[in-house]
């Protein structure tokens, strides 16, 4: 009996730190439209868990164990993943503007359909992260590495991108427009896709190795004082 009732979806509870606790057993949970605001679950064990229209800002889930999650529809503005373990995890719409990644695992995590304007990817653990339809704008990015990924209908406008690796990547419907670039690389990558009004090309060769149409040449070298004729 007890198996059964686990098995059956949380729906519209106001839920705090002991309540979660109580909820954790051998198989993982579901929550919908449920109030998690402020929360604090921090190192939480809540693998495979489902999150459906939750509230979650302001929430504290720093350190917490969340590979394989999901997280469909929420509101997290604000909220703090801070070297949490996201590796397989999947966010899929909703709302994590200001959300702070720091740290966090990101192994094969995938973002679709997000708005993560202001996030704090700072030295974040990520490999073969997948981003759709995401929101970056003047999110902090430095030293991420999107080497070999397809990144579509990505907009990083005015994000931090310093020293990022960006080789071999392929940029379909994005914006880079006024990030912050420099140190980053780029050789093999695909460019042809992204907007890149606005660039402050303070090395010369940022771009070398890479793709990019005929108009791009002359955006880039309008941005040099050049004149393209």
């Amino acid at each position: 009996m007890d198996d059964l009732f686990a098995s059956q979806p949380i729906t519209g509870a106001v839920l705090t730190r002991s309540d979660i606790k109580r909820l954790i057993g051998a198989a993982p949970r579901t929550l919908i439209d449920c109030d998690l605001q402020e929360a604090d679950l921090s190192c939480l064990d809540l693998t495979r868990w489902r999150f459906e229209r939750c509230n979650l800002r302001r929430s504290d889930l720093s350190g917490a164990k969340l590979e394989g999650t999901v997280w469909q529809s929420c509101r997290g503005p604000f909220a703090n993943f801070a070297g949490a373990n996201l590796s397989e995890a999947e966010f899929i719409g909703g709302d994590w503007n200001n959300c702070v990644m720091r740290r966090a695992g990101l192994t094969a995590t995938r973002f679709v359909g997000s708005k993560l304007t202001g996030a704090d990817f700072t030295e974040a653990r990520a490999m073969h992260i997948h981003f759709e339809e995401v929101l970056l704008v003047s999110a902090k990015l430095p030293g991420f590495s999107f080497r070999k990924e397809t990144l579509r209908r990505v907009d990083m406008s005015g994000a931090d991108l310093r020293k990022g690796d960006f080789r071999m990547t392929v940029f379909e419907a994005c914006s880079l427009r006024e990030a912050l670039v420099a140190g980053s690389r780029f050789e093999g990558s695909d460019l042809r896709g992204a907007d890149l009004g606005g660039l402050r090309l303070v090395d010369g060769g940022l771009f070398r190795g890479a793709t990019i149409s005929r108009e791009q040449a002359g955006q880039l070298l309008g941005e040099l004082g050049l004149n393209v004729r």
